[in-house]
């Protein structure tokens, strides 16, 4: 009965191939959790979800995982716990781990990839990697400094404008001479506001960060999500 509102839009078989599907998901932060979220709660049932980090106490204002409760243990055990009480018959794969050049995820094995990773780098290299598998692609851009939740865009990863992260993931691989293999949906909005709070000190060694609503990681949240189903049912935009 899990499903019986799920089923009743999409019917028996549509169901069956959100249950059937293989997912991976890098990054169960602001973004990356709400769409873990969301895909459990629609019936996918195979779910990997990669992340390093452990809950921290700045954590609690957009982070689905992150409560007074929670801090300090691993983000992808959390959130594990919790998909398992939802679905206790999906398999929900936890592993704590970075995406680094050269790490074997085995990204052939999935049906969708999922790019919901902060670091420049790790993020480029990921939606290289991941381009050359055969699974379909989707990423969030930046979500911070944003309030507004109509601004929110789809779009493909070269049209995405507006978006400092985005423009930086494509100066970095034109000045590596390499692109993506193919295209790329991604979630991004064109809203940056500024800090009003950066001019206080993060402390020594530490980048000021940006401020974010739950509202705006959500939205980007369940739109990937969004997303990822249609093309599990065969829908793509």
């Amino acid at each position: 009965m899990i499903f019986a509102r799920t089923e009743r839009l999409i019917g028996p078989e549509g169901l069956a191939k959100l249950q059937g599907a293989r997912v991976i998901l890098f990054g169960v932060g602001g973004v990356g959790s709400w769409c873990a979220e969301a895909l459990v709660r629609s019936g996918v049932g195979h779910l990997t979800i990669v992340d390093p980090d452990c809950v921290d106490v700045t954590n609690i204002n957009r982070q689905l995982p992150a409560t007074t409760a929670t801090v300090g243990r691993p983000k992808v055990q959390v959130l594990k716990e919790r998909l398992q009480e939802i679905n206790p018959s999906a398999q929900i794969e936890a592993l704590q781990e970075r995406y680094t050049l050269g790490a074997d995820f085995s990204l052939d094995n999935y049906d969708c990839i999922i790019d919901a990773i902060d670091s420049l780098t790790d993020k480029m290299n990921l939606l290289l990697e991941a381009s050359r598998a055969h699974g379909a692609l989707f990423s969030s851009m930046g979500a911070a400094c944003k309030i507004d939740p109509t601004k929110v865009r789809v779009a493909e990863f070269f049209s995405v404008r507006g978006c400092p992260l985005g423009s930086a993931l494509r100066k970095k691989m034109r000045q590596n001479q390499t692109l993506p293999s193919k295209p790329i949906l991604c979630v991004y909005d064109e809203e940056v506001l500024p800090n009003e709070g950066a001019h206080q000190d993060p402390g020594p060694g530490k980048a000021v960060a940006n401020g974010t609503f739950a509202h705006i990681t959500g939205i980007f949240g369940f739109t990937l999500a969004g997303l990822v189903i249609e093309h599990i049912l065969g829908k793509d935009l």
